[in-house]
């Protein structure tokens, strides 16, 4: 099987790498990640102008990619930076609406697509360990719509977004894949009210409260109980997406290891020249490389009977190395390696971090091996 890149991916990743290094250095980074908001709408707007967003869908939802390799070579971009940005949201609800959506839903793509609407999914309950069909939270019908009411915890840009994709049980018991509904909820929807907070690793989050939340019958994303298909569906993009984040990251951290390394002089010599360093550097190097193999069988399994049990395997595999190469870089650089001002110390939180987006490493082993025998 051919791995390499298309040309118009590569110029894709080019164009990416390029403004990301120009205009998302690290200082605007952390301005933009430690802020109030924790996004930058004139970069987002940027973001949306180069076809980023375009290229996270396919053209039957009026993008321009949506393939596997389209979404990672985005997020491999992305991760190089550290982007903040709420490009997540944006894949894993605008993916759902493509899967499920009404024409009047599928709109919605279009504003995702150009950056006018921020949207979030807002699935993690407390409690819930990560388990996609463990849904608490109750939707009742209402006259011709729908009254929701339940918890929320962990909605990535939730205080931001203007529009968020709840899961809602609307028959079954708590933990059953049955009776699983989705639907489109505005942020301004009366009885609706958002806890915003700092992620550790920058950008925002937010508990979601949803008291007696009023929508309409077309707030109904599919059909009603059957939402579980595809909020996995939706979700197994928004996986892959951060796999291939991490594995951006990890690339950054490695060179900033190698540079000190070689730049970085004790007894007069490079530390780099010591054997043990050498060593423990090439073993980094070797780990890297197989994340890239989990993302790359990641992306190529999207489409294949095989896609949950491969984006599990690259979820687990980046767990494992995103905190090793984290350590790794850290130790190689010794004290320095922790301090705020380093590049760094953030790709490290993030690296440890993203573990636990969409579930963290023993989720998705515990996961990988019930599929096996399914």
């Amino acid at each position: 099987m051919n791995f390499e890149h298309t040309e118009d991916r590569r110029m894709l990743a080019d164009t990416l790498n390029r403004f990301v290094a120009e205009q998302y250095g690290i200082e605007t980074r952390n301005h933009i990640a430690y802020g109030d908001t924790g996004t930058d709408p004139a970069l987002w707007a940027r973001f949306a102008e180069l076809g980023a967003i375009g290229a996270l869908f396919p053209e039957a939802d009026g993008g321009f990619g949506g393939a596997g390799f389209d979404v990672a070579v985005v997020f491999e971009a992305l991760g190089g930076g550290l982007v903040v940005e709420p490009f997540v949201g944006a894949l894993v609800v605008g993916r759902a609406l493509g899967l499920a959506g009404s024409a009047a839903q599928k709109e919605h793509i279009a504003s995702l697509i150009d950056g006018s609407t921020v949207a979030t999914l807002a699935h993690e309950e407390p409690g819930a360990h990560y388990a996609l069909n463990r849904v608490t939270t109750r939707a009742v019908r209402s006259g011709d719509g729908w009254l929701l009411t339940g918890h929320k915890a962990v909605v990535l840009h939730g205080d931001q977004a203007q529009l968020l994709l709840v899961s809602a049980r609307t028959s079954g018991a708590q933990e059953d894949e049955e009776g699983i509904s989705l639907f489109l909820v505005p942020a301004d929807a009366a009885g609706l009210k958002r806890r915003g907070m700092g992620r550790i690793d920058g950008g925002r989050v937010a508990d979601v409260t949803l008291q007696n939340v009023q929508v309409g019958a077309g707030a109904l994303l599919g059909a009603e109980g059957q939402g579980f298909a595809t909020l996995e569906q939706a979700v197994g993009w928004g996986i892959l997406a951060v796999c291939a984040e991490a594995l951006g990251a990890m690339d950054v951290a490695k060179k900033h290891t190698l540079e000190y390394l070689q730049t970085r002089k004790q007894f007069g010599v490079p530390i780099g020249s010591f054997q043990a360093l050498q060593h423990r550097m090439a073993d980094l190097l070797l780990e890297v490389e197989q994340a890239r193999s989990a993302v790359i069988n990641a992306a190529a399994a999207m489409d294949s009977t095989d896609r949950e049990r491969a984006l599990s395997a690259a979820k687990v595999t980046m767990g494992r190395i995103g905190a090793l190469v984290a350590e790794e870089s850290i130790q190689l650089h010794g004290g320095i390696g922790m301090t705020w001002e380093l590049p760094l110390s953030h790709y490290a939180k993030r690296l440890v971090m993203v573990d636990h987006q969409f579930g963290d490493e023993d989720h998705h082993l515990a996961r990988f091996i019930a599929l096996g025998r399914s």
